[in-house]
């Protein structure tokens, strides 16, 4: 019979040993998961409290259940039992579907994910995963571009302009984010050979051999390390999806009040709560299963030979993602919220060519190795790249001469102005109140208790 850690290959030999799932572990596998994400979103908004208030000097919540670990559900509870205000004049089919459709393709995204091997649950033999789609990856990004149509039904039909410009926002930010996020993704999917999670995961679990003082050792396997830009690239565009400081424009409390969802209260707010940070947990999920070697363990753990078989697979995921969300707490504790034209700048004029770039390198890279190392490909190859990061540099430089020769200009106009149109005195009289004086006598005051002195007339 055949044995789980053989099972757990990931080939494609030992693929069809696997059984087909019946519908009650399919159920449970749903239950599993929704469980799952809902605990999730509960600690983590605890840990985030805590750890803020750690980094500023103050206990956080520490009154509801040990460590204040009930404060969410209780949170939670409140915020159900809170009055459900409907403004009047708003479009009530879509400010009702608008949360719905928000917080339902965060649920479906984390179908895709593989959390461990192939594991045997009441006698059948499944892997800890949804469904293993040949295009999984592809699926993550169709449930993102899904979500922000949510966020901004939610801001059209508030009939309000603050929530109509957190929402317009929020689309502008996803359009140019998914793009560098999509491009990232390339240079895991040559490496890798498929589109499906299960197969990227397989594809980390051994580097290439190679011989040092005799020992056989292999070289990093994690495409974190293989594929560090694409790895950076993901990371920052996985802030500015999910709309988190320092990209958390969508919603700035300075300028929009709340963002796209100032009119929304009770439990259709909180579906707006739990997708954000459902969105959280999917994309650092995503970033292990792709970057991280998934749910395999890490060196020296890897010395154990059964540390890649059985449940103990999990732990490691779990390990790897509570990492991500530790990272997402970090950065709002440390960094401030940047301007739009900056979040904009940043996506569309370093994100996207630096993905552009970085993705015809590897591909080249590629074609070179499978061509047996032909000097051409090479050479053409390194000679497009180098051209791009010259016309980039280029052109950035010219921007920023550009800027600064305008402010040289202005500069002086504003000193030619100031010497054309000399500034009027601002000590006048109808600076310090009411001017009254006797008919046909400018400038002449009546003294009196309700006037002020006025200096230098």
């Amino acid at each position: 019979m055949t044995s789980l850690a053989q099972l757990a290959g990931g080939s494609a030999a030992t693929s069809a040993l696997i059984d087909s799932d019946p519908w009650w572990l399919t159920a449970i596998k749903v239950l599993a998961i929704f469980l799952f994400l809902v605990i999730t979103t509960l600690l983590m908004i605890w840990a985030e409290r805590r750890v803020i208030g750690r980094m500023q000097q103050r206990p956080g919540p520490n009154r509801a259940g040990k460590f204040g670990l009930l404060q969410s559900l209780m949170d939670g509870v409140k915020l159900a039992l809170t009055e459900d205000i409907v403004p009047r004049g708003v479009d009530k089919l879509l400010f009702v579907l608008a949360p719905a459709i928000a917080a339902i393709p965060a649920f479906i995204s984390i179908a895709i994910i593989p959390f461990g091997p192939v594991v045997s649950i009441f006698g059948h033999h499944t892997p800890l995963q949804l469904a293993n789609l040949p295009v999984a990856v592809l699926l993550v990004l169709a449930m993102s571009s899904m979500g922000v149509y949510g966020i901004v039904l939610a801001g059209w039909a508030s009939s309000s302009p603050y929530s109509l410009l957190g929402g317009l926002r929020s689309s502008a930010q996803v359009i140019s984010y998914e793009i560098a996020m999509g491009l990232s993704f390339v240079p895991v999917f040559m490496y890798a050979g498929s589109l499906s999670t299960s197969q990227i995961v397989a594809a980390q679990a051994h580097g290439a051999p190679f011989r040092l003082f005799g020992v056989i050792l292999h070289y990093p396997s994690w495409f974190a390390v293989l594929l560090l830009p694409s790895f950076l690239i993901y990371v920052i565009t996985m802030v500015g999806e999910t709309n988190r400081l320092p990209f958390d424009l969508p919603e700035g409390e300075g300028e929009l009040v709340g963002g796209f969802h100032t009119e929304y209260s009770s439990l259709k707010f909180a579906l707006f709560y739990l997708a954000e940070y459902i969105n959280m947990v999917t994309v650092s999920a995503l970033a292990t299963t792709l970057f991280l070697g998934g749910w395999h363990a890490v060196w020296p753990i890897t010395l154990w030979s059964g540390a890649n078989y059985g449940w103990w697979p999990v732990l490691w995921f779990l390990i790897k993602l509570v990492a991500f969300l530790f990272f997402f707490i970090w950065l709002r504790g440390s960094l401030p919220r940047i301007r739009y034209d900056q979040l904009m700048k940043l996506g569309w004029k370093v994100l996207i060519p630096a993905a552009l770039a970085w993705t015809l390198l590897i591909a080249t890279l590629r074609v070179w190795r499978r061509d047996g190392g032909s000097p051409a490909v090479y050479l053409v190859g390194g000679a497009i790249v180098v051209v791009l990061i010259a016309i980039a540099f280029g052109w950035e430089s010219a921007a920023q001469r550009a800027a600064r020769q305008r402010e040289t200009e202005d500069e002086e106009l504003d000193e030619l102005d100031a010497g054309v149109f000399p500034v009027p005195p601002l000590d006048l009289p109808h600076y310090h109140g009411e001017f009254s004086g006797a008919p046909g006598l400018t400038g002449q005051a009546e003294s009196g208790p309700d006037m002020k002195e006025v200096t230098g007339v």
